[in-house]
Formats: C-alpha cells, sequence, structure tokens
C-alpha cells in the first residue's frame, strides 16, 4: 500500500497546485441477535485510493477500487478534469490552504485483544446471553443486542511531501429492549463504541447490563408522563454526548458557517463575528475538540491532509475561541488548521468533521450534586432529537427519567422532552461533575455532505446542571 501511494504521488502533473492521495484498507465485523437469533453476521473488506487535486484554484476529486499501476493516470486525469470544470463556477478568487509542516510516521490505535481475532462463537454467545436475559420479562416484546469492530489501515501522501501511515481499531457494541403493554411502547438502552479493542467490549459487561435495562423499560411501562414546566435538569453523561454534538459539535464547523454545508446539513448561528466575544455558555462551560483523547472514536495521529492531531479550545469559560477547521477555512479566520478534515472511505473526499468534542469537567460529585437539588429531573440517554439548520433551536427526548425530590432520587418519569434556545440552555449550567464522573463516549453514525459521509465521532461528557429549562410539551 505505502508503494503504490508513493506512486500516485509521482504521477501527479507539476501543474498542480497541490495534490494528495489517500490508500484505505477496511474491514469490517457485525453482529447482531434478536430475540434469541442471529439475525445477522456480516463481514466486509474495501479498499480503494482516491485522489484530490488542487488547480487554478478549484478542487477535483476522484477514486477507484482498482489498486493497479494503469489506474492511477486514468483517477489523476479524473480528478484534474473536474478540477477544471469547477473552475468555470467558482465563485471566489484562489484558495490559500494554510501552512502545514511535512508529516511523516506511523500510527497505531492502542489496543491489548485483537477483536478479529476473538471467536465467532464467543462473540455470538455474549450476545445470545444478553438477549436471553432481556427477554426475561412479559412485556419485552423485542430484544436486540449487537456487536461491531472495524480495523482501517490508511496511507496518505501529499505533494508537499508528507507521507503517513495509520491504522485505527473501533469496537463496541449494544442491547436494546423495548416493552409493550396496554397500547404504550418503551424502550431501554445501553451500550458504547470506542477505539479500542475487544477489551472495550468486556468492560462494557452487557449480560451484567441487561438485568437493569430490562428492569428499567418495564418501569416505564408504569412510570408517570412528563410534566409541561419550566424546570432543573441533571443530564447524564450518556445524554450529553448529544447535547454537545448537536448543540456544539456541529455549530463550530467552519464550512457550515461559511455556508457550504447550506444545501444539506445547514449553517449555524455561530458567524465568523463572534470569534473570542461571544457568550456561548455560563462561565463553567468549557468544550475542547481533542483529537488525541484516548478510547474517542475521533483519535487518530494526522487527519485527511496530514495535519497532526490537534487539541483546539471551542469555548473557555463560556467564551467561544474556536472552530473545526481546514486548510482551505482557517485562513479565513487568520488561523491554521484545526486539523478536522476527514473522509468516511477512500471514496469520499474529505470535508470538516467533528473529532473529539468534549465538555471539560467541573468540580461536582454526582451524588452531592443531586443532594443540591431541591426540585429537579435527572435525564439519561437520548431518544429522540430534532434542532434547526442554524443549531439555535432543539427538542431532545430521552429514554429514562427520574425525579428529583429534596434532594434525591425518586420516581421514573416517562417519554420526557426539553426544549430551548442554545446560547440561553448553555448560559443555565451553573453545575458539572468532576473528572471521577467524567468518560469517552462513541457516536458511530453522524452524517454529514452530499453525496453523504458518515463518520464515526467521539465526545467526552459528564453529568451537568440546568436551570429553567422547559420539559414536556407545551400547548399554544
Amino acid at each position: 500500500m505505502k508503494d503504490f501511494t508513493k506512486l500516485v504521488r509521482e504521477r501527479m502533473p507539476s501543474s498542480l497546485d497541490y495534490g494528495d492521495t489517500r490508500v484505505v484498507l477496511e474491514n469490517s465485523e457485525s453482529i447482531a441477535v434478536k430475540n434469541g437469533k442471529v439475525e445477522n453476521v456480516g463481514v466486509s473488506e474495501s479498499m480503494g485510493f482516491g485522489v484530490r487535486v488542487l488547480l487554478n484554484g478549484a478542487w477535483g476529486f476522484a477514486s477507484s477500487s482498482k489498486l493497479k499501476k494503469e489506474e492511477i493516470d486514468k483517477v489523476i486525469k479524473q480528478a484534474v478534469q473536474i478540477a477544471e470544470a469547477s473552475g468555470i463556477a467558482k465563485k471566489k478568487d484562489e484558495i490559500s490552504l494554510a501552512p502545514v509542516e511535512k508529516a511523516e510516521g506511523f500510527f497505531k490505535t492502542p489496543y491489548k485483544e485483537d477483536p478479529f481475532k476473538v471467536s465467532l462463537e464467543s462473540k455470538v454467545s455474549t450476545l445470545l446471553e444478553a438477549d436471553k436475559i432481556l427477554r426475561r420479562a412479559n412485556e419485552i416484546k423485542v430484544a436486540e443486542s449487537e456487536f461491531i469492530f472495524k480495523r482501517i489501515h490508511q496511507i496518505f501522501a501529499s505533494t508537499e511531501g508528507s507521507l503517513v501511515e495509520q491504522e485505527i481499531i473501533v469496537s463496541g457494541g449494544e442491547i436494546i429492549a423495548t416493552a409493550v403493554k396496554e397500547g404504550q411502547l418503551q424502550r431501554r438502552s445501553y451500550g458504547d463504541f470506542g477505539s479500542s479493542g475487544y477489551e472495550f467490549v468486556r468492560g462494557l459487561e452487557l449480560i451484567k447490563n441487561a438485568p437493569r435495562v430490562r428492569d428499567e423499560v418495564c418501569q416505564l411501562l408504569k412510570a408517570k408522563p412528563c410534566p409541561s414546566e419550566k424546570h432543573t435538569v441533571i443530564i447524564d453523561g450518556d445524554q450529553m454526548i448529544l447535547q454537545v454534538h448537536e448543540s456544539i459539535g456541529h455549530a463550530v464547523e467552519l464550512d457550515r458557517v461559511l455556508g457550504t454545508e447550506a444545501s444539506y446539513a445547514g449553517t449555524s448561528f455561530v458567524t465568523i463575528d463572534k470569534l473570542n466575544k461571544f457568550k456561548y455558555g455560563s462561565e463553567i462551560v468549557n468544550v475542547t475538540a481533542n483529537a488525541k483523547s484516548p478510547l474517542g472514536l475521533g483519535t487518530f495521529g494526522w487527519d485527511d491532509e496530514g495535519v497532526p492531531a490537534q487539541v483546539t479550545p471551542i469555548i473557555r469559560n463560556g467564551i467561544f475561541v474556536g472552530y473545526l477547521s481546514s486548510r482551505e477555512t482557517a485562513p479565513v479566520i487568520n488561523g491554521l488548521s484545526s486539523g478536522a478534515m476527514k473522509a468516511d472511505g477512500w471514496n469520499r473526499i474529505p470535508i470538516i468533521r467533528m473529532t473529539n468534542i468534549n465538555l471539560e469537567p467541573g468540580t461536582w460529585k454526582l451524588e452531592d450534586l443531586i443532594a443540591d437539588t431541591q426540585d429537579g429531573l435527572f435525564l439519561q440517554t437520548n431518544k429522540s432529537w430534532s434542532i434547526d439548520d442554524m443549531r439555535e433551536n432543539f427538542q431532545f427526548g430521552v429514554e429514562f427519567a427520574r425525579e428529583i425530590k429534596n434532594g434525591k432520587l425518586g420516581e421514573v418519569v416517562k417519554d420526557v422532552t426539553y426544549t430551548a434556545y442554545t446560547p440561553e440552555f448553555w448560559g443555565s449550567c451553573d453545575a458539572i461533575c468532576n473528572s471521577d464522573f467524567w468518560k469517552m463516549h462513541g457516536v458511530m453514525n453522524c452524517g454529514k455532505g452530499e453525496p453523504g459521509q458518515t463518520m464515526m465521532v467521539g465526545h467526552g461528557t459528564t453529568p451537568a446542571r440546568f436551570r429553567n429549562v422547559r420539559v414536556g410539551v407545551f400547548k399554544r
């Protein structure tokens, strides 16, 4: 693969302003169990190379699944032709790429146990046992469990001399119980994904957690409905994943801010004039884009432009201070790339994506935070989401919630939704739990781009408290 990558770079014409290539080999394995039966065992391999060129201020991209010498010139020629055609319709002056040092090296996900070497029988046995436990209640009508494993081996080279190689391992799983009774349906789930080996899956302890998931979904069938009022809410770390992802992560993608995602993924209220000035949240809110976080699905050695993994402040003491950017967009804000350009495969052009967007820990213990809350709701695990194209207004729903009364967790509440205006919501944050409760989580299906790309990203989160949040459905 490395020799082929070098050869592609050597064949690129000297007339280009810039050129790069990625050769990618991706192996995937997925196992799904449903109601006591193995529904799917999928094993796949995808390999190919992509060529991206910059010519006269316009980009061109082409790719092929054939790693053959005779295919190289064909793909390069097609990329150049696309750049020439794109140049006819370009609406701005020459593209200026932020400088980056020549990159060389190798990065590999740290892991102890190769998930692809663990027997299929062992994996299926674990899922079937968790499934069996989930179904030990008459109300459970659907029990599901799954494992997903990926190995991505990629080599990148550019006409500026960069040559880097990396191998990313991803492991994870999930269990889901769906209960039905007297016309109502409830769901409870548990699981996670990380950049790690099979030890990550063992650490999830799906079998151990299955009784809790089963019992909690049955509790929901009997629970009181969500009230419609303004409330104090403590949002658990597993729901903060979605909160950070939708109302911060996507909002600070600089390509979205500049309008290049408007036709599909929307724009952003976090316009360039707000940089280093805008009050995004309360003074205790600190958010960082960290492509070096252990276990993060957004962790790597270099992005798909050869920019090394960065740690980029996004919000500091409540003030918006940084974007997710690329070499093309960074000069617009007089900066350098934050190393956020990624593609979901060899046949897709890189676009700005989240790395690991992390809510930094605060000072509270969760038990103390609950004890300090006289009247509120404790919210766990995302169930639904809706947010506008500008990332300003949202409504999220959670699977499971409990009342907080006089500093203690109380009755279970079902069908809880909460609605807010993004800066107002983050401005109402008055407490964040400490590092003992901070955990890295994985999102496997972040969608963006045309044609669509599905990216794996990470979010380090911890429980946090928000005041005067609208919960439930308000009538006009």
